[in-house]
């Protein structure tokens, strides 16, 4: 062991402090009442060798206790994640501690530590849930557990080394709450057995015999010719849809709710829905814009483009800048050729930031179906149904109605202009979100 270690590494217990305080008052007694003074010198001796004693156990020797810290190299934005410690104790006596693990400040966790109480040669596992609410890197630091003996009047660190970096992802484990949802009540929409829809789209599937009730305008008369009886092409519904997910990233998206941001509650709805897009076998995009160049990844069907999307939105940043909708609606012209489903993950406060974006929102509408989501705060909500019990709570509740009506006439708004819109709290985004693109599907909007 370095020498630096000795004295680095070591601490008096509180046990060892009230020995010492013991001492001195038997010493003071004794300067009184001199036959105590020999009993105090026995004392004081015995304190001495029962600390060097546990020195010498603590230190001395080659043992120690082991730390491993065992977790994934991704973590989900936003869900609980599983971090797990396995504590061994390789001193052949028993061991009383508590663990202190170099946690990254992103957790706010400042105080953790937990208890430890192991048996000579024995392993222990210990098992919580962490809740990142911030995607990008945690930087995790060494494992640190403070041990002492059964005498515990010393406390020895034993450090182990534990650094690693682990990444957190826009929240990829809520994505599978949303499976079932996609095969519930709207699995025959695109599922195994698709409906079809005679003439209702241009995407050619069979040619089959004529049956009493068919469109006498999908005859095909040269395979009817050919087969010497009346034959019909069959068209069903186009299965491969343009669907973007289109993500503001200014300002009023850093506001917080429920401990994430509204951008990441944005990001993780558009993580869920691109999901759903793919397994409905329409194709997935992601449009993020501040008041910058959009940044665009094309829509696609492909196996690998729910890994794309990860990617892209692990990196997004607000930039605590007013959004450019003109400069969006000239991006989206750019780079969309077909009609497309957007839906636009934004929030409006008032009903004048609407009226400042409603030209742009318009004209996207006149090319695509546009969804447009925003925000409802569920503070407001509360305060406006409190019991008022003084003249400022009745101002508080005014202003507060005031903005939730806003919000009210804002959907309505852009419903009088032909758009769709979402209006809901934060925490239900993804399951509203998810339901309005399962409606447009089975509705056949776009």
């Amino acid at each position: 062991m370095v020498a630096k270690n000795y004295w680095a590494d070591l601490f008096f217990t509180s046990r060892f402090y009230k020995a010492a305080c013991l001492c001195a008052i038997l010493f003071f007694i004794s300067f009184y009442f001199k036959p105590l003074f020999t009993f105090s010198i026995l004392v004081f001796l015995l304190l001495a060798a029962a600390t060097i004693f546990d020195f010498i156990r603590l230190f001395f020797t080659q043992r120690a206790v082991a730390a491993t810290r065992l977790t994934h190299e991704r973590w989900s934005n936003g869900d609980s994640n599983n971090l797990l410690l396995k504590i061994k104790n390789e001193f052949n006596f028993k061991i009383i501690g508590k663990i202190i693990d170099e946690l990254p400040p992103q957790l706010n966790l400042r105080n953790w530590n937990t208890p430890l109480i192991l048996n000579a040669g024995e392993e222990t596992k210990i098992q919580w849930q962490v809740v990142p609410h911030q995607r990008g890197l945690l930087h995790f630091g060494d494992i640190h557990v403070f041990i002492t003996s059964p005498i515990a009047l010393i406390q020895r660190r034993c450090t182990s080394k534990a650094a690693q970096q682990i990444s957190v992802y826009p929240a990829f484990l809520s994505m599978r709450n949303y499976h079932l949802k996609l095969q519930s009540s709207f699995a025959n929409t695109y599922g195994s057995n698709p409906i079809q829809r005679i003439g209702q789209s241009m995407e050619f599937e069979q040619i089959k015999d004529y049956v009493s009730g068919d469109d006498m305008r999908t005859l095909n008369w040269k395979a009817s010719a050919r087969r010497g009886s009346l034959m019909i092409n069959n068209f069903r519904e186009e299965r491969s849809q343009q669907v973007y997910c289109i993500i503001d990233k200014g300002r009023i998206m850093k506001m917080p709710f429920n401990g994430l941001t509204l951008l990441d509650h944005a990001i993780n709805s558009a993580l869920a829905l691109s999901q759903a897009t793919i397994k409905k076998h329409d194709k997935a995009g992601i449009i993020t814009f501040s008041n910058s160049a959009a940044n665009v990844l094309p829509a696609d069907g492909k196996a690998t483009q729910m890994a794309t999307i990860m990617e892209m939105l692990y990196h997004q940043e607000t930039n605590f800048l007013e959004s450019d909708f003109e400069l969006l609606y000239q991006q989206v012209r750019h780079h969309i050729k077909h009609r497309s489903v957007l839906f636009l993950f934004t929030n409006f406060e008032s009903f004048s930031g609407l009226q400042r974006q409603i030209n742009a929102l318009k004209s996207l509408a006149k090319f695509h179906l546009l969804v447009v989501i925003f925000f409802e705060n569920s503070q407001l909500n509360k305060i406006a149904t409190e019991e008022v019990v003084s003249v400022q709570k009745v101002y508080t509740k005014v202003v507060a109605q005031k903005f939730l009506a806003d919000k009210r006439l804002i959907a309505k708004e852009l419903s009088r202009h032909g758009i769709l819109s979402i209006l809901t709290p934060p925490e239900k985004l993804t399951a509203a979100t998810i339901s309005k693109y399962l409606n447009i599907k089975s509705g056949r909007l776009l």
